[in-house]
């Protein structure tokens, strides 16, 4: 019996995972320290996401804030005794690791070369609302063509900055250009304004009271500019709208009753100051928005979808031996996808338009390969005598032709040997098309003009496929 006993005893043993409930059961005798390095490293990784995503720059106070805490964690951190354990040292530098990633992570965020370059932009848009725009809501004229135009060309750079796909950098982008088309709106909605004159005061007794609240409107556009392009000195977003919905409740207590014009005129300036509050809730938006992630925007889907098709359209007619047949039905319909691409909803987001100025290229310039191919192929057919000159293009012409399909077929970027091997060939038709002398031949001329124009769209739509730019 108490042999059999002795047997039952060393039977069986338990497998590795039975253990696993009473080894998790353990966890709280753990040792201290361990525990304590756990704690502070769930306090680091509650920030990851906010030092991830940081889209501002060395002196803003969020800066100054998250690098405060995770020192102040990394402190904690080296402050754990290890009483020699090697278990604990372990611990302990894998949470300093961490940590100090993390603090890299935000020092390189907020110095990025493409966060200084926003940064850049975004100052020359400061320069030019503090020379042309703030002393015109002090007394002078409204905004010039001159600031218009150099408006127009920051939007056009800003949207233009690489991000790479980094989050930090997109929102970065993001922010800084919905404050600048804020402000052209502001601007753009101002000068229509100025065509429709108040009613005169004599209409209603309430009519002097908007008018002077318009008055006051005015001038809180002007502090929302400069406020929203940081250029505004003590002014504060909580300040101007309190202001805004003083005047708001103003509005509010006017009776006009019976006396629909004057009705109107006063919903028309609700209406003004309803905007303005609307944009002061830009820079609160900024942290809490996922607009910057234009992935998730419908106009961008359709956008997508679109040059989807496009490739399918274009793998068919790249394939060696497409029948000239093809040709007619592929580009009736690529003209309906450019007719699709002309009605996305821009919301008048310039990293919208971009993308939608882009696909209208890549579709169009695959409807130029299909006209240049069914050119060629009328010209098998062609037996009369011609001009040398003009056979000269007709050669060149034909070289556009196969280098124009395989730019199409190019996924790269300006690094790659095939990038270079394509600009180098077209530029040898540029240079073959000057060496090309019409000798007076008008309709030598105009084919040479046309392949030149050709070549250069060609070598520009290059460039733009491998520019590695993305909304």
């Amino acid at each position: 019996g108490a042999r059999r006993r002795r047997r039952a005893r060393w039977r069986r043993r338990p497998r590795a995972c039975e253990t696993e409930p009473s080894r998790s059961m353990d966890m709280g005798n753990q040792h201290p320290s361990i525990r304590r390095l756990q704690e502070i490293q769930k306090e680091v990784k509650s920030v990851e996401q906010q030092v991830v995503s940081f889209s501002g720059l060395p002196n803003d106070k969020s800066y100054k804030n998250l690098e405060r805490m995770l020192m102040k964690q990394l402190f904690e951190i080296d402050s754990v005794d290890t009483e020699g354990r090697g278990d604990v040292q372990q611990a302990r530098k894998r949470a300093a690791q961490e940590t100090e990633r993390l603090l890299k992570e935000l020092e390189q965020n907020a110095s990025h070369p493409r966060r200084m370059e926003i940064q850049n932009i975004f100052r020359e848009a400061q320069a030019l609302v503090e020379e042309k725009i703030v002393p015109s809501y002090s007394g002078g004229s409204c905004a010039t063509e001159e600031f218009e135009e150099g408006i127009q060309d920051i939007i056009l750079r800003l949207t233009h900055v690489k991000t790479g796909g980094k989050i930090s950098l997109r929102k970065a982008r993001y922010h800084t250009l919905a404050k600048i088309c804020a402000v052209q709106e502001i601007i753009e909605d101002c000068r229509r304004k100025q065509s429709s004159l108040p009613l005169p005061e004599d209409a209603h007794p309430s009519v002097a009271k908007i008018n002077a609240v318009m008055c006051d409107v005015n001038k809180a556009r002007g502090t929302l500019i400069a406020l929203l392009m940081g250029v505004s000195g003590e002014e504060t977003c909580r300040h101007l709208s309190c202001v805004l919905s003083g005047l708001m409740a103003d509005l509010d207590a006017l009776d006009v009753c019976g006396r629909t014009d004057v009705r109107n005129y006063r919903r028309e300036v609700v209406e003004d100051i309803n905007k303005l509050l609307k944009y002061l809730d830009l820079e609160e938006e900024a942290d809490t928005t996922h607009a910057f992630d234009l992935g998730q925007n419908q106009s961008i889907i359709e956008i997508e979808k679109v040059l989807t098709r496009m490739r399918e359209i274009k793998d068919e007619l790249l394939q060696a031996q497409s029948p000239p047949e093809l040709y007619l039905s592929s580009k009736t319909e690529l003209q309906g996808l450019i007719g699709q691409l002309d009605e996305v909803s821009l919301e008048r987001n310039p990293c919208i338009r971009e993308a939608r100025r882009r696909a209208v290229i890549a579709v169009q310039t695959l409807i130029t390969h299909l006209d240049l191919k069914e050119a060629l192929e009328k010209r098998k057919s062609f037996a009369g005598e011609e001009h040398p000159s003009h056979r000269a293009v007709w050669d060149v012409l034909g070289h556009l032709s196969e280098i124009l399909g395989e730019v199409l077929s190019f996924d790269g970027n300006r690094t790659d040997k095939n990038y270079i091997r394509l600009e180098e060939l077209l530029t040898k038709q540029l240079l073959a098309l000057d060496a090309v002398d019409p000798q007076g031949e008008e309709k030598c001329k105009a084919a040479r003009k046309q392949a030149v124009k050709l070549a250069q769209s060609t070598l520009s739509y290059l460039d733009l496929k491998s520019d590695e730019w993305e909304y």
